[in-house]
């Protein structure tokens, strides 16, 4: 069986496992498990659109934890408003998912196209610092904004409402969270396979000669930092609707570093290398966090041997080389 067979093999398991574990927790009234799914979906929405940024692109953003933000408080100042009976900037606040998410996608990309504007003049370190510089002004100014929380966060009262669903529900919020999963899975295969994936996998690998034969590097670059960004903000608004709280954590540096780590672990540029790492983060979270406070300390060590050992994360060590860029 050759490598690409393997990986989409591999990437029907992945699908179908994250689907049928919540599914017999659902039958078993285990609501526990049913939400670590989400998140584990979630977390991988996030790292789906770094993986455009990262893995396709080769850029090292260690902002998009900004991204994430955005979209959390978008959502959280809309549930706030809409509960509150109040406007903000002349506008009633929502309790619909549908409106939010569109707010916090294009919110999320005014702020990725203004960053990108500017760290995309620059690469190697300059790139990652002026990133991370972005997020941490993000990160302090939320953590200064009295109207919303400022260090305590927001909490969400009530969560955000989907058509036809029930969201207080568990295994329906989780269906919410799959369902978008797929999609933004699909839109990032199409992306890997259309002229603009592979103008913008040339450019990772060679940005002269791309420029040579009449691709821009600046805009390519862009455009794809722009759908990063909004994309993660997407997971922002949903992982505010999960955990019915946003809080200026969620720009922190840390949370950055963790998407990039959810990418390492499960494959830079695999398709469903975001959902293998979401669940290797999520699974050490869990599983080792209750045994030990120092749970990092092993993930870290498991983070270092894929980095030597298997640089292909957990869908290249199983699949084998990528067959693409």
């Amino acid at each position: 069986m050759d490598n690409l067979r393997k990986e989409w093999l591999l990437n029907a398991l992945l699908a179908g496992a994250l689907f049928a574990v919540p599914l017999w927790a659902w039958m078993a009234n285990e609501p526990f498990i049913i939400t670590l799914a989400t998140r584990i979906a979630i977390l991988a929405i996030a790292a789906v659109g770094l993986n455009i940024a990262l893995g396709l692109g080769g850029m090292v953003s260690f902002g998009h934890a900004l991204y994430l933000g955005v979209g959390g408080y978008v959502a959280g100042i809309a549930a706030y408003h809409a509960f509150n009976g109040t406007t903000v900037m002349g506008l009633p606040g929502t309790n619909q998912m549908l409106p939010i998410w569109g707010v916090a996608m294009v919110v999320s990309g005014l702020v990725a196209g203004i960053v990108g504007a500017l760290s995309l003049r620059t690469s190697g370190i300059f790139f990652i610092m002026i990133t991370l510089a972005f997020a941490q002004m993000g990160f302090f100014f939320t953590l200064s904004w009295p109207a919303y929380g400022g260090e305590d966060g927001l909490p969400i009262f009530m969560r955000n409402q989907f058509p036809g669903l029930n969201t207080a529900r568990p295994w329906e919020l989780f269906l919410v969270a799959y369902g978008v999963l797929l999609v933004t899975l699909a839109l990032f295969a199409m992306l890997r396979a259309a002229r603009f994936g592979a103008a913008l996998m040339a450019i990772r690998q060679n940005p002269d000669r791309a420029a040579a034969i009449g691709i821009s590097p600046f805009g390519i670059k862009l455009v794809a930092f722009v759908l990063s960004g909004m994309i993660t903000g997407l997971a922002g608004a949903m992982m505010a609707d999960l955990t019915r709280f946003v809080s200026p954590a969620m720009m922190a540096w840390t949370m950055s570093g963790e998407l990039i780590v959810i990418i390492i672990l499960g494959g830079v540029g695999r398709l469903f290398g975001p959902v293998a790492g979401a669940a290797i983060l999520v699974g050490f979270e869990v599983f080792f966090g209750g045994l030990t406070e120092h749970w990092k300390l092993w993930l870290g060590l498991v983070l270092l041997a894929v980095v030597l050992f298997a640089r292909g994360g957990l869908i290249g060590l199983i699949a084998g080389r990528a067959q693409n860029g």
